[in-house]
């Protein structure tokens, strides 16, 4: 676990600091018709909050007049909200950012959720009195009645500032906490919630990390999927920040910037909010987890998202520009290499969206969906409901009594019938997994381009034998092998790999130990070869290797190189055999949240991707849907259910909410 040595700040004490001059430089900065900007910018982002603050009693000695006040005067929009923020002692911002977040018709929950779960015991000692002092109210009074249930309750444990502090470990309570955690989740979290909130609430954050590991141990999965698979709503989100907080602040708050500015809107009061109150603690950290997640710096992503004054404020907060360096921080790489450790040591428990329904009867199903097609329009509220609440084996079995009964095919009815994307989507469902699977592969190579993401995403997520099945699947269908279809659609490395992963002979099993750092060594060694040396050895082993095995071999990787995979591929590797690498790597690490990712795409943007879109939908609805669920709100903030009721329309958009099978 990577713990922060040192002052990691970006913004430092100014040199030879003159509070009187200054002082007088922002009042002739404030003086006459209109306002030098940069000249108040370019001073603040340049002091620390203690100078800043002689800077405020000393403009108010030399011209009996408040500072923040003329700030607000001076300013306005997102520029006078960063610098006015910039101006007050720490407490009091938060102080105030918690008020924001009270007032009003709704209670901002994620920004509570944010600054209580993030905070030390002295910074929330100071922010309860920063709250009394300001506003002269009690904070816990105010939080207590603008929320309720369990929320509530870990608010107010959390406003106490009463954890232990880190260099507090009952070695002896690790073990007896860790059995306390599975417990609460095996009982649904129905009884055991006081418990839980205590721990999480007053356990020293080494306390907490060494418990972490042990429940990993014994329940073979980690403390945020449990989390994931047995909270929903803001208990979830609280629960989540806290724990992602005790394992790496940092790492919290590199999410928390990406999904303020990921997406059509920047969430402006989050943006500012972190780069403010972490500008003096650890945005060095923050910079580098946001570089490992993602494909960029934070100071590039800010500057792509942001303009004018208040840009190039934020631009100082954050400090500088990491892709100019280039390298990879060996802090981020111990976090990389935990990363691939939860990955290996978690035995993540699937959960699909659609099951068999009870009392089922194909013969009643059959009946009611040939009446429902009968005569002059189509009954699509009946269809839409048998179709997508029944599993594919009972459709099959409705698929084969509609033709023993009636007569007739199906499939042929429902295509005559339906149009567009809704017709898509059923039919998908109608088919076979296999089927699903061969149909789409045929659709990613048919027409003037090739949808190479899509036979990524299905070759890389898909078993050893659910690719054989595909593979005989599309012989029946096309009357020609998958393998020569892919050779004469693509080329080169990337062909290879894909003709590799359709043969479905993936290793299976374990982790070969005795292998496992002999490959990460391969793998190490291969980064000094020329691209297409390295292109090939990646591919021995990418391709090959079980799943487990993996995780093993891209965890010592990290030691062995001090580089993350995943950076390795992005810095060397281009084009499809670049992202062939990265679906395999993330499929290893995470297939649900790299099918998140895929989904977020198909959704993202101007034009929905709904081929994309139904291909997931259709594919994962009985193996991990609810999983991808969860990682899609964890990651980007909302969930698939709003995402695509406000990206889709009619009878299509409700099939594809009833597959979703929840709001979160």
């Amino acid at each position: 676990m990577f713990v922060p040595q040192g002052f990691r700040g970006t913004v430092t004490a100014f040199p030879d600091f003159d509070a009187a001059s200054d002082a007088e430089t922002l009042y002739s900065a404030m003086k006459g018709i209109g306002s030098d900007k940069e000249a108040i910018l370019e001073l603040v982002t340049s002091r620390n909050n203690a100078q800043r603050q002689e800077i405020c009693e000393a403009y108010k000695t030399h011209y009996g007049k408040d500072l923040i006040d003329d700030l607000k005067y001076e300013l306005t929009g997102k520029l006078e909200r960063v610098i006015v923020g910039l101006m007050r002692p720490p407490a009091y911002h938060d102080a105030k950012e918690i008020k924001d977040a009270l007032e009003g018709v709704g209670t901002d929950e994620k920004c509570l959720i944010e600054i209580l779960a993030s905070r030390t015991n002295q910074q929330i000692h100071d922010l309860v009195a920063a709250y009394k002092d300001a506003y002269g109210r009690d904070i816990e009074e105010d939080i207590v009645g603008d929320t309720s249930g369990h929320f509530k309750k870990m608010m107010v444990v959390l406003l106490q500032g009463t954890r232990e502090e880190d260099d507090v470990v009952s070695e002896d309570l690790v073990e007896e906490d860790a059995k306390v955690l599975l417990e609460a989740g095996e009982e649904q979290w129905g009884t055991e919630e006081a418990a839980f909130i205590m721990l999480l609430g007053n356990r020293s954050v080494t306390h907490l990390q060494l418990v972490f590991d042990e429940y990993q141990k014994i329940s073979e999965k980690s403390i945020e999927d449990s989390i994931k698979s047995e909270l929903s709503g803001d208990f979830e989100r609280l629960m989540l920040a806290v724990v992602q907080c005790i394992r790496s602040r940092p790492m919290f708050f590199a999410k928390r910037l990406y999904k303020a500015m990921q997406g059509l809107g920047t969430s402006d009061n989050t943006l500012i909010r972190i780069m403010i109150s972490r500008s003096e603690i650890d945005m060095l950290d923050i910079r580098e987890c946001f570089r490992l997640l993602y494909e960029k710096s934070l100071y590039n992503m800010i500057k792509e998202d942001t303009s004018g004054e208040y840009k190039r404020t934020l631009l100082k907060l954050c400090g500088g520009d990491d892709d100019l360096a280039g390298e990879f921080f060996p802090e981020a790489a111990q976090i990389a290499y935990r990363m691939w450790e939860v990955s290996a040591s978690s035995r993540v428990q699937l959960r699909g969206t659609v099951r068999p329904i009870t009392d089922f009867d194909p013969g009643s199903d059959a009946t009611a969906l040939r009446k429902a097609m009968k005569g002059f329009g189509t009954d699509e509220d009946t269809i839409i409901d048998i179709i997508t609440h029944r599993s594919n084996e009972q459709r099959q079995q409705i698929r084969q009594t509609y033709k023993s009964h009636l007569g007739r095919d199906l499939m042929a009815d429902l295509k005559s019938e339906l149009s567009k994307n809704l017709a898509r989507l059923i039919l998908g469902l109608m088919m076979t997994p296999a089927e699903f699977d061969a149909k789409m592969m045929k659709k990613g190579m048919e027409g003037a381009g090739t949808d190479e993401h899509a036979l990524i995403e299905i070759l890389v997520t898909r078993s050893n034998q659910e690719i054989k099945a595909m593979c005989q699947a599309y012989q029946d269908a096309y009357g020609n092998s998958l393998e020569d279809a892919i050779s004469s659609d693509t080329s080169g490395h990337f062909c290879r790999i894909l003709v590799s992963l359709v043969q479905g002979a993936r290793e299976e099993g374990p982790a070969d130990v005795g292998r496992v750092m002999a490959d990460a060594q391969e793998l190490g060694d291969a980064c000094n070869d020329d691209s297409s040396s390295m292109e090939t050895r990646f591919m021995s082993i990418l391709c090959t290797r079980s799943f487990p095995h993996l995780r093993r071999v891209l965890q010592e990787f990290v030691k062995c190189t001090n580089k993350d995979v995943e950076q390795i591929i992005k810095q060397e590797m281009s084009g499809d055999v670049k992202n062939a690498m990265l679906g395999i790597v993330r499929s290893v690490k995470n297939q649900p949240l790299y099918l998140a990712g895929r989904l977020y795409k198909a959704l993202k943007g101007l034009g929905t991707d709904d081929r994309a879109l139904i291909r997931i939908m259709v594919s994962r609805s009985e193996i991990d849907l609810f999983n991808i669920r969860k990682e899609f709100k964890d990651t980007y903030d909302i969930s698939v259910h709003d995402y695509i009721q406000s990206d889709t329309s009619g009878d299509y958009c409700k099939a594809l909410q009833i597959l979703c099978g929840g709001e979160d």
